[in-house]
């Protein structure tokens, strides 16, 4: 039996310049876009031109674990037999990084960017809003050089410092579908700082997400005045007047210049096995209609905040694998994170074309990991790099269809607190120690008349998955 099989890829040179079939969302011409603005192409036809060298960065994100020139055998083990496909050495590699730059890497993230998800898909509206949701990571680890210390520093510990420096990044992401909307990134300096950055990408139509380390007035104006809504987690300690008491157990009230609702109310889950968690939750938003948005509704809603962490869980877990990142110099790390989430956004708006296909597909049911692996034996196997016929889902989207996830479950799951001080697991002693299913969800609302009083002690708190 003989089998033949053709690979359309660019010739001589640029045949390395491609990421198998992510090169759809990435392709050829948009590569060469980004290059050309920043004025990054090269000014002579070399062995290793800018395009190539583009793709090559992105490849990285792919093989965490691989060197540079393992990785660039990656791009070329379909290649063999090509003219003019050149076998670069690893310094060779690191000077294309260095003449690239992250400027077109940063570009390019830029342009993948954005809400990926049509409006009528499920899980991504909560009426005419599409969910969006702010959060920080700062537990990327760098190599604990004397400029990435210089950059980043280091945390400090009771008897000294920690081992690696970490980056902090900040995300806003679409919770429905966990695209990222906007990235910023550099030493731990804050997380609204670095959320501030990202305010000119929010829209009247789009319901912002945060957690209590975003509940400051200041930031919550500023988030009110891009004509965005918001559903903010406030800390228990902040104990608001009742300026006016609605019919659904809610009252109205003022947040530095802000008229806002707030929501308080306690939440009791009972598991399988009979045990009961509780969890209050003090909640404020500019959603002041209380017969259009139920409070028990925006209970339900304020858990899709955490398809955030789902998303920061494959990119620093199932992409980058827990890895230390590789550059030894800010420059390179710049670089390296632009490429690592343009890479990841790639990825994320392939999965969201092959659940869109499928109407009334959730796209939190696609696995990363299955489109992950999938686009990886594509870029060995240079397949499906410029796409063939009319189809819009090709080998990836085919996989993550066949391997869709089961519909989410009501869970009460594992939470464990890591200390960056520690290279132990400290577990939160108010935590269940095993991820258990939750049979039934109640929520009971206070009454701003007898609303109790912060405890002096810590009071149990609750993770739940959304309500299906």
């Amino acid at each position: 039996m003989t089998i033949t099989r053709t690979i359309t890829v660019a010739a001589g040179v640029f045949a390395p310049g491609h990421l198998g079939e992510l090169t759809w969302q990435v392709p050829f011409e948009m590569a060469d876009s980004v290059l050309e603005e920043a004025r990054a192409r090269e000014r002579r036809l070399r062995d290793l031109p800018s395009r190539a060298g583009l793709y090559f960065m992105l490849a990285l994100g792919l093989f965490p674990q691989l060197g540079y020139t393992q990785v660039w055998q990656k791009l070329t083990a379909a290649l063999d037999g090509q003219p003019g496909v050149p076998s670069p050495t690893g310094k060779a590699l690191r000077d294309l990084r260095r003449r690239v730059g992250a400027a077109p890497v940063k570009a390019l993230f830029e342009v993948l960017a954005g809400p990926a998800a049509q409006p009528r898909t499920p899980g991504v509206q909560f009426g005419r809003y599409r969910t969006v949701a702010f959060d920080g990571c700062a537990s990327i680890k760098v190599p604990d050089t004397e400029r990435n210390r210089a950059w980043l520093g280091k945390l400090k510990a009771k008897l000294g410092v920690t081992g690696y420096p970490a980056i902090e990044l900040m995300t806003l992401v679409e919770t429905g579908t966990r695209a990222l909307i906007g990235a910023v990134f550099g030493p731990r300096t804050g997380e609204t700082g670095y959320a501030r950055q990202l305010l000119h990408l929010l829209r009247p139509d789009m319901l912002v997400l945060t957690d209590r380390g975003f509940d400051g007035a200041g930031f919550l104006e500023a988030v009110a005045a891009t004509k965005a809504q918001f559903l903010a987690r406030l800390t228990a300690t902040r104990l608001l007047p009742a300026a006016a008491r609605l019919d659904d157990g809610t009252f109205v009230s003022r947040i530095g210049t802000l008229t806002v609702r707030i929501i308080e109310a306690e939440v009791i889950v009972t598991c399988t096995d009979g045990t009961r968690y509780c969890g209050r939750y003090r909640l404020a938003t500019t959603l002041l209609d209380h017969r259009r948005y139920p409070a028990a509704a925006l209970i339900r809603l304020y858990h899709e905040r955490w398809e955030h962490e789902v998303a920061y869980l494959a990119l620093r877990h199932t992409l980058l694998n827990g890895r230390v990142l590789r550059s030894k110099d800010p420059a390179g790390l710049e670089q390296e994170i632009w490429a690592l989430l343009a890479l990841y956004q790639a990825i994320r708006r392939e999965m969201i074309t092959a659940a869109e296909t499928v109407p009334g597909t959730d796209p939190d049911r696609a696995s990363f990991t299955i489109a992950l692996e999938t686009a990886k034996e594509t870029l060995t196997a240079a397949t499906s790099i410029i796409p063939a016929g009319a189809s819009i889902t090709g080998r990836i989207g085919r996989a993550v269809l066949d391997g869709l996830l089961p519909p989410r479950r009501p869970r009460v799951s594992v939470r464990k607190v890591k200390s960056p001080l520690s290279r132990w697991n400290k577990a939160d002693p108010d935590r269940p120690t095993r991820s258990t299913p939750v049979t039934t969800m109640t929520v009971s609302l206070s009454n701003p008349e007898t609303t109790p009083q912060p405890a002096t002690r810590r009071k149990r708190s609750l993770t739940a998955a959304p309500a299906p």
